[in-house]
């Protein structure tokens, strides 16, 4: 990265491309940018703050690639007919994925951790830069879903934040394969699942990817993961998990509807600790952190300190409020474990689950459908619902010939309610519909940040119903 180059992001307001955005700008780089949700009204509140952090926006048109000099962030999958495409071609300016770009920076970093794994990716980057930053060690970090612990008047999208410390913390993305770009000092390995990949091309990316650090921090829970770091013989490596054999270990777990307790375990010691986040996937994560923060040179005691005033990612979870003692969840939820692990946290406690889920495109559906399927069949009960509308699509060529009700029909041929309404609107009309005192109504779904608006529309509406 260099304060004086100039980038130009094709789809700025990504949740991969605006904190990397917000990253370069801080830095001191020059930065603009076009999104599609811009030129069709949408997301108004996070482009007018990205405009207020002096970057400057564009339509989609070609109009803000003016030099050569430029370099031109955008998607290796977006097609050279879009016009900012067109143009950067035109003027001859450099291209380079997000992925690529944010590899540069990371891999200049003094001292690094990425985070990668199939899911808790977000959620693990989010709490061990919270510890490095409680610590004192003045991380940068590069996050994927907004940490509400650096939420502030003046960073209400705090995806990103930027440090004058040594260490660069991030998420690392294996669906594009963009996870062999990086060479971390730490190597986080959350779990090795079906998601964007099949299971042998994500062993081999994983596997590289524990080899290319020098201490791996990996998951003694996941067979998967268990039987691939078996494979690779690594000096130091560090698991964490529930059994016995972890390194770094949660026991005496106490479940909490909005939270847990247990006691960690860690090079000889044990303490309490107490999470403001639900569910045993959270508790996994937060073993994963404070194992990567140790690595790091933070103390046990220091890690625990600050997990305890860890207070979540914007949908991860999220509770929107309630109302007629109905509770709205907001989370992101999408493939077969994370929606698994949201499930789980429901079904800990008492009352019906209505499920609303918008597959994030017409391609997982190809790829994890039939396992998404399953997941709803086998967690959800007899009483619980699910609603199911059409995949999130805002424009391109796609293959639309596998849809949401692939997924509604499996699970009603398991004996579970599910129903398919093609439109969102309608959706949420049918949940409010259907609710009822004790309810727990989860919103799920990933790449569309109006989801978050869906869930407050549908609390709206039951709080006017309460009335």
């Amino acid at each position: 990265m260099n304060k004086n180059k100039s980038y130009f992001f094709c789809g700025i307001g990504g949740s991969g491309m605006l904190p990397l955005a917000m990253i370069l700008r801080e830095g001191g780089a020059a930065v603009a940018g076009s999104d599609r949700a811009l030129d069709q009204g949408r997301l108004a509140d996070k482009f007018e703050y990205l405009k207020a952090k002096g970057i400057s926006l564009h339509d989609q048109d070609g109009s803000g690639l003016v030099s050569g000099d430029q370099i031109l962030v955008a998607s290796a999958a977006i097609e050279d007919s879009v016009p900012d495409i067109a143009k950067a071609k035109e003027l001859g300016c450099k291209r380079m994925t997000r992925a690529e770009l944010l590899a540069e920076i990371f891999n200049a970093a003094p001292r690094s951790i990425a985070i990668g794994g199939t899911s808790g990716k977000s959620t693990v980057t989010g709490m061990a830069g919270w510890i490095l930053a409680h610590a004192g060690m003045d991380p940068t970090i590069m996050n994927g879903g907004v940490m509400k612990n650096f939420v502030s008047a003046d960073a209400p999208f705090a995806s990103a934040r930027v440090g004058c410390g040594e260490i660069f913390v991030s998420e690392v993305d294996e669906s594009d394969g963009s996870i062999a770009l990086y060479t971390p000092e730490v190597a986080v390995l959350n779990n090795v699942s079906l998601d964007h990949k099949s299971l042998d091309e994500l062993r081999q990316l994983f596997g590289d990817f524990a080899r290319s650090a020098k201490t791996a921090i990996w998951n003694a829970d996941d067979v998967e993961t268990v039987a691939l770091i078996g494979t690779l013989k690594l000096e130091g490596a560090i698991s964490f998990g529930f059994s016995d054999r972890a390194d770094i270990r949660a026991a005496d777990v106490v479940d909490l509807p909005l939270g847990s307790r247990f006691t960690l375990q860690a090079h000889g010691s044990e303490l309490p600790v107490t999470l403001q986040v639900p569910g045993r996937h959270n508790i996994s994560n937060a073993l994963a952190a404070i194992a990567a923060a140790i690595a790091m040179g933070v103390t046990a005691p220091q890690a625990v300190a600050a997990m305890e005033r860890f207070t979540g990612l914007a949908r991860r979870f999220d509770i929107v409020g309630i109302a007629g003692g109905i509770t709205v969840i907001d989370d992101f939820g999408h493939n077969p474990d994370k929606t698994a692990a949201t499930l789980a946290t429901l079904r800990a406690f008492p009352g019906r689950v209505i499920a609303f889920f918008q597959p994030h495109g017409f391609g997982p559906i190809r790829v994890m459908g039939q396992e998404l399927a399953q997941v709803f069949a086998r967690m959800l009960g007899r009483d619980d619902i699910l609603i199911l509308c059409d995949p999130v699509y805002f424009g391109g060529t796609v293959d639309k010939s596998i849809g949401s009700q692939s997924i509604t029909d499996a699970v009603a041929a398991a004996g579970r309610h599910a129903e398919h309404i093609p439109s969102r609107e309608d959706c949420g009309t049918r949940i409010v519909e259907l609710a009822k005192p004790g309810d727990r109504i989860v919103i799920m779904g990933a790449r569309d940040d109006t989801l978050s608006a869906f869930a407050a529309d549908i609390l709206g509406q039951l709080v006017k119903a309460s009335v």
